[in-house]
């Protein structure tokens, strides 16, 4: 079982990386530290900053959102954060986001996702792989562009940097046709509310990587700290989407609480938040969360906590207390 670190800058006002909180996680063993990107703080600059600042620990982003820029940008600056730590220390975790942010955000259509992501990963595997000059003819995205306004002009092109080490692609995905796509063309999965029947046996395999997160806490107020997370959950389930496009909603009934979640965005969608608050399951919030004291994160911890086919976990910790905590489990 391999350790990560996930850092919540993406959701801040003001920029400040732990540093501190990363060199400690690097000194206790940890495999991982990841970013993540919304409509703040990008996931990819904080990386370079952690490069020049860390030595072993491998820098992953879960996730890069894959309307925030063209796939040949995005190898590009893959392969040069992974220059700058030295070589073989980067993963890149691509998703898709949802229809408010891509449309309201990016300023890019919806369109078809499944498409637009097959030809995105396909893309940046060749720009990485340096085997020849780059054309693509998909069914969402073409290289050379020769669509509406384009000149006829563009040139097939392989990039000049060469990659220090090979950059794993690792998928974000949460419905079927996406995750059977990442089994198929990505080298590890972020799944986005994983299902009773656990992994998938087609991504059981040796090499590549299942990640999950969890919350940790030491506390003695189990069920303050519950509450304490229900806001940014109602908030995720109930408002960051629509009736009818919502992934953090169908991630919640993956989790098998498909009833809770759509009473949730009724509520959210209504304007009574506080009702959708306390419409949040503890047993849904438990499911990725290990709070109380050290006994009982122990125990639940030896009782199966990591769904069977998990091969690392991505924990989120209020500091150092839970930070050597979770190295001690593993």
């Amino acid at each position: 079982m391999k350790l990560g670190l996930r850092l919540n800058l993406y959701r801040a006002a003001r920029l400040d990386v732990p540093l501190d909180l990363v060199r400690r996680a690097e000194a206790l063993g940890y495999h991982s530290v990841w970013t993540a990107e919304a409509y703040g703080a990008d996931a990819l600059t904080p990386l370079a900053y952690l490069a020049a600042h860390t030595r072993r620990i491998t820098l992953g982003t879960a996730v890069v959102q894959l309307a925030a820029r063209p796939p040949a940008t995005l190898a590009m600056q893959a392969m040069t954060i992974d220059a700058l730590a030295g070589g073989g220390r980067l993963i890149l975790g691509i998703g898709l986001s949802g229809p408010q942010i891509v449309e309201g955000w990016y300023g890019q259509p919806w369109g078809r996702p499944h498409a637009r992501l097959r030809d995105y990963v396909t893309i940046v595997r060749a720009v990485l792989d340096r085997a020849e000059p780059v054309r693509h003819d998909g069914a969402e995205i073409q290289l050379p562009y020769t669509g509406p306004g384009a000149l006829g002009q563009g040139k097939p092109l392989r990039s000049i940097l060469h990659p220090a080490a090979p950059i794993p692609l690792w998928l974000a995905t949460g419905g079927p046709r996406n995750t059977a796509l990442a089994a198929e063309v990505a080298d590890g999965w972020l799944p986005m509310g994983l299902g009773p029947s656990g992994v998938p046996a087609s991504m059981r395999r040796p090499g590549f990587d299942v990640f999950t997160g969890a919350t940790v806490r030491i506390t003695d107020d189990v069920g303050g700290t519950l509450d304490a997370m229900r806001p940014l959950t109602a908030m995720y389930v109930g408002g960051m989407g629509s009736a009818s496009h919502n992934y953090h909603r169908d991630a919640m009934a993956r989790r098998g609480f498909a009833d809770a979640a759509d009473r949730i965005g009724e509520l959210w969608r209504a304007g009574r938040r506080a009702e959708a608050e306390a419409a949040v399951p503890v047993e849904y919030l438990e499911q990725s969360a290990l709070l109380g004291s050290v006994a009982r994160i122990r125990r639940r911890w030896n009782a199966g906590f990591v769904p069977d086919g998990v091969t690392g976990v991505i924990v989120d910790v209020g500091g150092v207390s839970e930070l050597e905590l979770m190295a001690e489990l593993i």
